[in-house]
């Protein structure tokens, strides 16, 4: 977790919240949202990406930003494990006490460093129910070579942990090796090939591909 340099005050509010899952063929893994000051964030686009966020966009682990946000109104896997394409979660209840900002992030999959997520969103101050697209971000960290590879779900590894829908394919050769943006950016989406057997990829570009947004979070504040 890093300093932004500055807070906002909030009066306290109950939140329940809804996730959606937009995608055809993504998956979302583990969620954690939280509550907390302006001085705190999960990510920041532009910047390098923490530990911990690195964890949870190479491998879904959201361990180390739970413990990373300790003390402060979290949810953690509100969906009991995987989000899967056109699912949905609602009903999560957090009370937010005096943070001013809500963030969210979990790992889409398969992509090799791929998230979904809500960056310091202000809590609004009057009751209501609030809608917010979110977009797929690339963390930086990894290659996104598109292969999916056993064990490549530690942080540092190459490689794509799973396809959870069962549908990728084998024996790519690699999108690419290389990473030129370290920082935290926009995805650019993923390429997939249609070659089960080989081609470039072992994502299917007919189930994988996606635009943003990738999630649709409703907020009631109560």
């Amino acid at each position: 977790m890093i300093a932004a340099g500055f807070a906002v005050p909030a009066s306290a509010a109950q939140l329940e919240i809804k996730v959606e899952n937009l995608t055809q063929g993504v998956y979302f893994t583990p969620l954690i949202i939280a509550a907390h000051p302006g001085d705190v964030y999960m990510y920041e686009t532009g910047m390098a990406a923490s530990a911990a966020l690195q964890a949870i966009a190479e491998g879904g682990d959201i361990s180390a930003m739970a413990t990373a946000l300790d003390g402060m109104p979290v949810v953690s896997n509100p969906a009991g494990g995987l989000l899967a394409p056109g699912a949905s979660i609602e009903g999560v209840m957090l009370d937010s006490g005096d943070m001013a900002y809500l963030s969210l992030t979990a790992m889409l999959l398969p992509t090799n460093d791929g998230f979904v997520g809500l960056d310091r969103w202000m809590i609004p101050s009057e009751a209501g129910t609030y809608t917010v697209y979110l977009k797929g971000y690339d963390a930086g960290t990894e290659a996104n070579d598109e292969l999916v590879v056993d064990g490549s779900d530690m942080p540092g590894v190459p490689g794509i942990p799973a396809a959870p829908g069962g549908d990728a394919g084998m024996n790519g050769s690699g999108v690419t090796a290389t990473q030129p943006n370290s920082t935290v950016h926009i995805h650019p989406g993923v390429l997939g090939d249609t070659d089960a057997e080989g081609g470039v990829s072992d994502l299917d570009s007919r189930v994988h591909r996606w635009l943003n947004p990738v999630a649709k979070l409703t907020v009631t504040v109560q």
